[in-house]
């Protein structure tokens, strides 16, 4: 169910109590609309975690960029907060084209994550994603337990590979030296990240 408010006062008011309540976290504005996004439950937040853990490793330790665990997203320097997103995990190579300003990154991202959860728009947000230039994009699908990798081609981002269980497909980066699959588990399906130079393999 979809709510929209056209009491500027109660708008108002919702807002300011879900930042009091620190619920604001993952929200989000397009084009001028207020996104008020699903709170990420356990499950979601074990995935964010564990991926963005393993990028660190890769990226950061040997120097290579930055990993953010969630950060606000957008195609301007000013006026930002009229139009921004929040990817689940967001990777930034030295040589990247987006820019660091502090409150936001602005333009080209190198990677990014994001984990679905019953009820968000993850999939509404790659037009927005292709316009940026985001260079590759990582989908984990908890609905039909699905990996799906993007990557962008003639100014959108264009599905590049879609792994299932059954299907058993790997999916590789051409931006991190890693591999992505979906493997068996319990109590859920667990992503294998294998690095291509050297073989190291996790589950998260």
């Amino acid at each position: 169910m979809t709510i929209l408010v056209t009491d500027p006062s109660l708008e108002e008011r919702l807002i300011l109590e879900r930042k009091n309540a620190g619920a604001d976290r993952y929200d989000e504005v397009w084009e001028g609309v207020y996104v008020m996004t699903p709170m990420p439950n356990v499950e979601h937040q074990e995935f964010v975690t564990g991926l963005a853990s393993i990028f660190q490793e890769i990226v950061v330790w040997p120097r290579l960029g930055k990993v953010c665990a969630g950060l606000n997203l957008s195609d301007r320097d000013d006026d930002w907060e009229h139009d921004y997103r929040v990817p689940d995990v967001a990777v930034f190579l030295n040589e990247t084209r987006a820019e660091n300003l502090d409150t936001h990154l602005r333009g080209a991202v190198d990677f990014l994550v994001e984990v679905t959860s019953p009820g968000d728009r993850t999939r509404e947000k790659l037009p927005f994603y292709g316009r940026l230039g985001v260079r590759e994009l990582l989908v984990v699908d908890r609905q039909t337990w699905a990996l799906e990798l993007y990557a962008f081609q003639s100014g959108a981002l264009q599905k590049r590979g879609r792994c299932t269980l059954e299907t058993g497909d790997t999916l590789r980066s051409t931006i991190l030296p890693l591999t992505f699959r979906l493997v068996a588990g319990e109590p859920r399906p667990q992503i294998e990240v294998t690095q291509t130079e050297g073989g190291r393999s996790w589950l998260v």
